[in-house]
């Protein structure tokens, strides 16, 4: 079994999930495979987390979309189950559906922990049934919400918060999938709009199950900094964006709102700018045919010092078993990843339209900090990076090391600048990202 170095429990949660390469329709082999590459290959860095996305409840599930009033897989007390064609471990010897049990067993044999998608709500389909809800009298249709639905997946109801059997189906529900062994929840229709007797239900459900249970809201859509805290209080990650895909104009728009949620990140909870669509996506996917990402290196270099320099959480969205070897070597990063962890929170303090300037502070004054330059523009620019222009709790640098190239990068202190400066040249929609620090 491979094992992971102990990281900071301040460092938000880093994974895997089948949302970019597979949609709806991810089999159990696909995330065993995956599984296997990542406690390999990406565990050592600190990757340790597997998400099997939406709709592994649903036998007729397919690529590029979702189907209306679709069939659902669930038990007698309304509680999605995997579908055995695609997850035969959940079936076991007498024919019973034993959930993801199986599935999460071998996750956490090599060393990771095991996540599942979910929509808000109750399955319409349950609600047809009427099924009950454990340990209640109430059944589901006594606790249904009818005119609550979201708009692009029509599988679930929303719920009667006002009803006491409300709470009682998502407890079970949660107690359900503690006892498969589950660590990792993202919950869909969360944020637009904004449902916040549903994320304080799911937050109470979790919290009765005596599990470490990370709980990840989805999708981001217009949801406004003024809900920062009692989304801290709630949930471990919410989406600050829709969905991310590689193209260019995504990963420019996440620019402005890191820029406005990054001073809020704590050590607990994590404003979450989606997933990072990089090495082979679309292989069965929602948008797209199969494919290497579409981001130029320098592009999603910038994506990944963005994300880590705003403290973003990492969730790898391309099939590990067939990207290349460069995809590996941008998750892998050193000194990235040690800025990541270790590092203060990343700020953005310089914003002019097509040159953005973040900067990552030292916590000690041995470490070093950290600084990556933007050019958000169609072309190269040349760039000078003031060092007097960074907060004046910064400790003076005599080195600057480019952590993508390695590259060395002179401190000039003398010419036309005043103060010691660096003469920068940034590619197109590329990245310098410096780690400065003293000689010894």
């Amino acid at each position: 079994m491979s094992t992971a170095t102990p990281y900071p429990s301040h460092t938000p949660p880093m994974g895997w999930n089948s949302w970019d390469c597979y949609g709806t329709t991810v089999t159990e082999s696909e995330v065993l495979n995956n599984a296997h590459v990542m406690a390999e290959k990406l565990l050592p860095s600190g990757w340790d987390t597997m998400v099997v996305d939406i709709q592994w409840y649903e036998p007729g599930a397919k690529a590029g979309g979702y189907n209306d009033n679709a069939q659902v897989l669930f038990d007698e007390y309304g509680r999605q189950l995997p579908v055995p064609a695609r997850f035969p471990s959940a079936v076991t010897e007498d024919g019973a559906n034993a959930g993801f049990a199986a599935l999460a067993n071998k996750i956490h044999a090599l060393g990771l922990k095991f996540g599942i998608h979910l929509m808000r709500g109750i399955p319409k389909r349950a609600v047809e049934a009427n099924t009950k809800v454990l340990g209640t009298p109430y059944r589901a249709q006594d606790i249904v919400d009818l005119t609550s639905t979201c708009p692009w997946n029509s599988d679930n109801y929303g719920l009667n918060h006002a009803h006491p059997g409300a709470q009682a189906y998502y407890d079970s529900q949660l107690a359900l999938f503690a006892e498969w062994g589950i660590d990792f929840i993202k919950i869909d229709d969360m944020l637009f709009p904004f449902h916040s007797q549903a994320i304080e239900g799911y937050a109470q459900a979790i919290a009765k199950t005596g599990r470490d249970i990370t709980l990840s809201l989805s999708p981001g859509t217009n949801v406004s900094l003024g809900r920062q805290a009692f989304l801290a209080q709630h949930a471990t990650m919410w989406r600050i964006s829709d969905d991310l895909w590689d193209r260019w104009e995504d990963v420019r728009d996440q620019f402005d709102r890191l820029a406005q949620w990054a001073p809020t990140q704590n050590n607990n909870a994590w404003a979450d700018a989606d997933m990072l669509p990089l090495g082979k996506i679309g292989l069965r996917a929602e948008r797209g045919e199969p494919r290497e990402t579409r981001l130029t290196l320098d592009e999603q270099r910038t994506l990944m010092s963005l994300w880590t320099m705003a403290k973003s959480p990492l969730m790898m969205g391309g099939d590990l078993p067939t990207s290349e070897a460069h995809t590996f070597e941008l998750l892998t990063n050193v000194a990235l990843l040690d800025m990541y962890r270790n590092a203060g929170n990343g700020l953005q303090v310089h914003g002019e339209p097509d040159i953005r300037v973040w900067h990552a502070p030292a916590l000690q004054a041995d470490q070093p900090h950290y600084v990556a330059v933007f050019n958000l523009s169609d072309s190269e620019r040349n760039w000078t990076l003031d060092l007097a222009d960074l907060p004046t709790a910064t400790q003076p640098a005599t080195h600057a090391t480019d952590v993508w190239t390695n590259q060395t990068h002179a401190i000039v202190e003398k010419g036309l600048h005043p103060y010691p400066h660096i003469p920068l040249t940034i590619p197109a929609h590329g990245v310098v990202h410096l780690q400065l620090a003293t000689k010894a």
